[in-house]
């Protein structure tokens, strides 16, 4: 776009500096004209010309005593250009001549001559001109007329002020037509630029109030500037949606996790002011019951904020990763033991199968550990108590961490979204469902150790992640 508005600038330049040389040349031509019309053209006669010809016919007059001819060479000049000559000497006598018509004076006073030369022509297509041939002491006069309709002659007498006052006049039209001739073309080119470029800003005023509906027809020097409006108004447009659902569900996600969390917390509310009664008389069994319960409430709430706390650090990357080489096989096997540890989860099926006892990676063991984590926990939580879990790890070209249950499946609209922050599906087993930041934590720690992970699954055929170290 930027070598187009180059051009179309230059371009612009061009056309109004050959606009205003071709005015000034008019200018200049219709000034020769009127000032011929007044004064007679400014030219003299050129080389070849009758003027120059009667100013070079003086090498052909031959003088000899009282005598005058002209050389041949004169002569054949002379018809060359359908010419005659008549030669007069001092006193204005004829004392030669050559092809003149008839009519012709034989001898001229001074101021005959001068009528000759300046006014008189002898017929309508003739035009005379005189010279003069010295000899010795001696001048001898000659007149050539030239019987040619096309050869005109006009003596210029002019006054140099009129002259001078003209130029000043035609200098100011000629700078005024200049300027005149260079503003309609830089207001047709102002136009042509500026009428795209309001209509810009006029898109971008509307982007920037949020109404992205904004479409240009590509075309012009602008092409490239409407392409990328366009593009922008569609990015736009495409986020805004994806806010809003992403506002929805976050909505959605505050009035979930609220409700998850006002549980526990009247739980854990409810038993305090009952162990702080009293009125009540608890057993040593009863109060470590109800102790175990107040606990087990504070470590879900503990883990909801955590989970808060983790994923946003990871969304901003603000949790610095710390790797260090460390088994997978080992840290595998130590997540599926603590899993069973857990008397929440210890009738879990959960099988862990691996091909080689040693797979040494670069990884933040922690973070590891809480991905493949939450996944398991994923698993459980999503279906029945009798599913079977199947944890595998094998090394080929790259490492392969699969979880695999034969559970009840994600529909296919949830598991676009699956991997999405405030995202919680819709066949959750357990009253408390967890935070819903799970799986996006999972996807986060998976995608900062350089990894990939996918989901595949069917309704009522289980579900199989796959993460790709």
């Amino acid at each position: 776009m930027k070598w187009r508005l180059t051009g179309r600038f230059l371009a612009s330049v061009v056309l109004i500096v050959i606009m205003v040389t071709v005015m000034n040349l008019l200018l200049v031509l219709g000034l020769y004209l009127f000032q011929g019309a007044l004064y007679g053209p400014f030219f003299v006669g050129k080389a070849g010309s009758a003027e120059a010809v009667t100013r070079g016919f003086q090498q052909h007059l031959l003088v000899s005593g009282n005598q005058m001819t002209i050389t041949e060479e004169g002569k054949s000049e002379l018809i060359q250009h359908n010419a005659w000559v008549q030669v007069l000497d001092e006193n204005g006598e004829q004392i030669y001549t050559y092809r003149v018509p008839n009519g012709l004076k034989e001898k001229y006073t001074p101021l005959e001559i001068i009528q000759m030369y300046k006014y008189i022509e002898v017929n309508p297509d003739t035009t005379v001109f005189i010279g003069e041939k010295k000899v010795s002491d001696r001048a001898y006069s000659y007149f050539i007329g030239f019987a040619n309709p096309s050869i005109h002659k006009k003596v210029v007498s002019y006054d140099s002020r009129e002259i001078n006052r003209f130029i000043e006049v035609g200098s100011m039209l000629v700078l005024v037509v200049d300027g005149l001739v260079a503003l309609f073309i830089g207001y047709l080119f102002s136009k042509r630029l500026t009428k795209p470029m309001l209509s810009l800003i006029e898109g971008i005023k509307r982007l920037a109030n949020k109404d992205y509906h904004v479409s240009y027809e590509q075309k012009g020097i602008y092409k490239d500037v409407f392409t990328n409006v366009n593009r922008l108004a569609d990015e736009l447009k495409a986020s805004e949606k994806e806010r809003m659902k992403l506002d929805q569900m976050k909505e959605e996600w505050i009035g979930n996790i609220s409700h998850d969390i006002k549980t526990p917390l009247a739980s854990i509310q409810g038993y305090a002011e009952m162990l702080k009664d009293h009125d009540y008389d608890f057993s040593r069994e009863e109060m470590r019951e109800y102790a175990a319960i107040i606990e087990r409430k504070a470590l879900y709430l503990k883990e909801v904020i955590e989970d808060l706390n983790l994923s946003t650090r990871l969304k901003n990357k603000e949790w610095v990763i710390r790797k260090t080489p460390g088994n997978l096989v080992t840290l595998l096997r130590n997540v599926v033991i603590d899993t069973w540890n857990d008397t929440r989860h210890s009738d879990e099926n959960i099988e862990f199968v691996y091909t080689e006892e040693i797979m040494m990676l670069e990884m933040d063991e922690t973070l590891m550990k809480r991905a493949i984590s939450n996944l398991i926990y994923n698993s459980i939580v999503h279906n029945e108590e009798d599913v079977r879990i199947k944890v595998s790890l094998e090394k080929k070209q790259r490492i392969l961490i699969t979880i695999e249950d034969n559970g009840k499946g994600i529909k296919q609209e949830e598991l676009v979204r699956i991997f999405d922050r405030y995202y919680r599906g819709t066949n959750t087993g357990q009253s408390h469902k967890g935070s819903g930041l799970g799986m996006a934590i999972a996807h986060n720690i998976v995608v900062a150790h350089g990894g990939e992970i996918k989901v595949n699954s069917r309704v009522g055929q289980g579900t199989r992640i796959e993460i790709m170290l």
